[in-house]
């Protein structure tokens, strides 16, 4: 659907889900608002102040309900909005809905109210997004990330970084423009030490993983060989009898995982097939995918038994010793048993401050998307470009595209291409 021919319709959308409740928030907006409003409830309150209303169709009283008339722009899309806070029975909510349709409505697409919020300027993509992440908000700490997001902290830093980037631009612009002035070499100095320093600050942010760890998790992945205490190191952590325990080795065919909360952050962990030579079809698919999991883990536990000095599965895995009820962990080692609590104190420790130095605040937002991370890494290597670049002509151009990419992050630019995929991600009425 294009953005015309959305601007040019009115839609509805339950704003409260469908999970039954005392309250259903029915959700409007488009250019038929004041008519439709007037049309159910006989005419239009005073804005932005609650009203009950009856709400009549046909000679047929719908329901009675709360309503608030929302005139644009000062509303959440930009445009005539109202909102019917109705009884939330069924019969109530479809009455309404055929109603709103009858009149000229129809119901909004995913993400469409905020989709119309971003073409009106109420709010940029990256704004957007934050909203549908604190819709989707399960920790404390996604919900302080994606509200610092919503009211434009990450919008800032980009948008600061655009207008040095275009002063750099006006500067290289002016020296192939007037390659004849005797401009003073400190003006290209000047240039080129921004430039650097905007790349800097640019592979500082990508290596700031704080954002996405918030808003996805961590996953920790426990592998190792069989029966050294893969599956009940999950079982004690987690809380749950998650995995089967046996003396018998190979229990564990395929990967089991389970989510876990450790300082307000998000953990999935994933116990995996023990790791050996083996003849057994099925155990060597558990195996299989094992090493996919080791390879995609962002924290990998190797466990070990006691005695057991076997190599490494990754050069990012760390040693678990375990089952130091029987044999203490080595000097420096890292090591637990499940017998009790006390025997895993060592590792929640090691994690938490693990995650204490991960989450450790900087002096930027950080960013929190797939999306925003490959931007930022095109207008980074754009501007390492532009670094190296032979000719003024080339260096121009690689800021332009790094300017594009900044762009495109915050939906100044280019932003038509990237609309559908966004908010398709978001519920219906939002």
């Amino acid at each position: 659907m294009t953005s015309s021919s959305i601007s040019t319709q009115t839609v509805f959308a339950l704003a409260t889900g469908p999970v039954q409740g005392a309250i259903a928030v029915m959700r409007v907006s488009g250019p038929e608002s004041a008519i439709l409003l007037a049309a159910l409830c006989g005419a239009l309150p005073a804005p932005r102040h609650a009203s009950l209303r009856a709400l009549r169709h046909e000679g047929d009283v719908l329901d009675h309900a709360l309503v608030l008339w929302l005139p644009g722009p000062r509303s959440y899309t930009g445009e005539d909005s109202f909102e019917l806070h109705l009884h939330a029975g069924p019969a109530i909510v479809e009455a309404v809905a055929q109603a709103l349709v009858s009149l000229g409505a129809r119901p909004a697409e995913p993400g469409e109210f905020t989709r119309r919020a971003v073409q009106a300027g109420r709010m940029d993509l990256l704004q957007a997004e934050a909203i549908a992440d604190l819709i989707e908000a399960d920790t404390q700490a996604q919900r302080h990330q994606a509200l610092k997001q919503a009211d434009g902290a990450l919008s800032q830093l980009y948008t600061e970084w655009a207008s040095r980037l275009r002063q750099v631009l006006a500067q290289q612009e002016a020296l192939i423009d007037f390659p004849d002035e005797e401009l003073p070499p400190e003006v290209e100095d000047a240039l080129l030490g921004d430039c650097r320093t905007l790349a800097e600050e640019m592979q500082a942010h990508l290596a700031d993983e704080r954002g996405e760890i918030v808003r996805d998790g961590l996953k920790i992945v426990l592998a190792g060989a069989p029966n050294v205490g893969k599956s009940s190191l999950l079982n004690a952590l987690s809380g749950q009898d998650a995995a089967i325990v046996t003396q018998k080795a190979g229990t564990t065919r395929d990967a089991i995982a389970v989510d876990w909360m450790i300082e307000g952050i998000r953990v999935r962990l994933i116990d995996t097939a023990g790791v050996r030579e083996t003849e057994d079809e099925i155990e060597a698919e558990g195996i299989r995918r094992t090493m996919r999991h080791v390879k995609e883990a962002d924290l990998l536990f190797h466990l070990v038994g006691p005695g057991d000095e076997t190599p490494l599965l990754a050069d990012h895995a760390i040693r678990l010793r375990t089952k130091t009820d029987l044999a203490p962990a080595r000097e420096g080692e890292l090591g637990i048993h499940t017998k009790d609590e006390a025997g895993l104190a060592p590792l929640k420790a090691w994690l938490k401050a693990h995650l204490a130095r991960l989450m450790a605040q900087r002096g930027t937002p950080p960013l929190t998307r797939a999306r925003h991370r490959a931007g930022l890494k095109e207008a980074q290597e754009h501007m390492t470009r532009a670094l190296e670049a032979p000719w003024p002509e080339v260096r121009g151009e690689e800021l332009r595209l790094a300017m594009q990419a900044l762009g495109r992050l915050t939906g100044h630019v280019d932003v038509e291409a990237l609309l559908d995929t966004i908010f398709g991600q978001f519920c219906i009425g939002k």
